[in-house]
């Protein structure tokens, strides 16, 4: 694998550092922790914080969505790990104004465990944490194992909700009610065409063979439900949206949220061409787009794939979703 880096153990601090210089208009490093990103606009008014934090190689997740309206502080850990406890703990002291802060993250085990810790240590601050863990990948456990699910591309929408309702001026219980009603409205589902390769590594973390892909796999090269043969886009997106559509379940006369997101060596080009099959899909189902989104907002290395995300929303959800927002990852004037 070839890449632009120097030092592969270094590649999160040296990425971070050009993150910084480049969107110092909307973020800044946390001025004694260079693994916590803050948005610029995090203390622009007194309101409930938002904080957020993951492994690196996902971007523009989880840094790309610090910014106006959305995420205020993000906990950065190394390559496909979690932040440390201590990295937690400084975004959610950066994040807080006196009203509490609301941690919404993936659901890893490693993310459960450092936020819990640096939630005790943020109770020693008489800080207020409450939590909403996002588990919206559905190929990761069955329905009725639901709190075994991950957290994917869903978080981006979970993060929107949350991020909006904290400006509206809610209170803490409100953003996190908000933001456990996005996350519990949402499906993800992702397929892999091709591997990615940890840079400190020599070889790629999985396998797909050539020809084949794997149906429901993780950010991370998780397993998927099964290994198939390489099918059209058309086919494709009816099996992802079939496996979306039946979970929830959506039914005719909903109101969806779409995001489609390349895993990091998919051509946007051929997100397009899945968007549009999904679009015909749902228009079939009597299911209406009220959003959509397509483009690289939460990928995984070089991996090539696609995930579909889909929310179900109703009157607060679409105010939310419309706030406008000003991130690296995403931009929105109004609605």
């Amino acid at each position: 694998m070839q890449r632009i880096i120097n030092d592969p153990s270094m590649v999160v601090e040296d990425m971070l550092k050009g993150f910084a210089k480049v969107h110092k208009d909307i973020v800044h490093v946390h001025p004694d922790n260079p693994r916590v990103i803050i948005s610029n606009t995090a203390k622009e008014k007194k309101k409930v914080g938002i904080v957020t934090g993951g492994g690196s190689g996902h971007k523009p997740a989880f840094i790309g969505y610090a910014g106006k309206n959305m995420v205020d502080a993000v906990a950065v850990g190394e390559i496909f790990s979690s932040p440390t406890a201590k990295s937690f703990y400084d975004a959610i002291v950066a994040a807080d104004q006196g009203m509490g802060v609301a941690c919404l993250y993936g659901n890893y085990a490693g993310d459960n465990m450092n936020v819990k810790m640096a939630s005790m240590m943020a109770e020693d601050d008489d800080i207020m944490v409450k939590t909403v863990v996002a588990n919206d990948d559905v190929a990761s456990a069955k329905k009725t194992d639901s709190e075994k699910r991950r957290g994917v591309a869903g978080e981006i929408l979970m993060w929107k909700v949350g991020g909006a309702k904290a400006a509206q001026g809610a209170t803490l219980d409100e953003v996190i009610a908000a933001s456990q009603k996005a996350i519990d409205h949402t499906r993800s589902v992702g397929v892999g065409l091709g591997p990615c390769t940890i840079p400190a590594n020599a070889k790629p973390n999985f396998k797909i063979e050539e020809g084949t892909m794997e149906f429901g796999i993780g950010h991370h090269g998780e397993p998927g439900i099964r290994v198939e043969k390489l099918a059209s886009a058309k086919e494709i997106a009816k099996e992802m949206h079939d496996l979306i559509i039946e979970d929830l379940p959506f039914e005719k006369g909903d109101e969806v949220v779409v995001l489609v997101s390349g895993l990091g060596a998919t051509p946007v080009m051929e997100q397009y061409i899945f968007f549009d099959e999904i679009e015909q899909l749902l228009q079939a189902d009597g299911i209406v787009i009220y959003k959509s989104y397509v483009g690289n907002y939460f990928t995984s290395l070089e991996m090539n794939g696609i995930t579909l995300t889909m929310m179900k929303v109703d009157e607060e959800l679409k105010e939310c979703i419309d706030m406008e927002v000003e991130t690296m990852g995403l931009t929105q004037i109004g609605e």
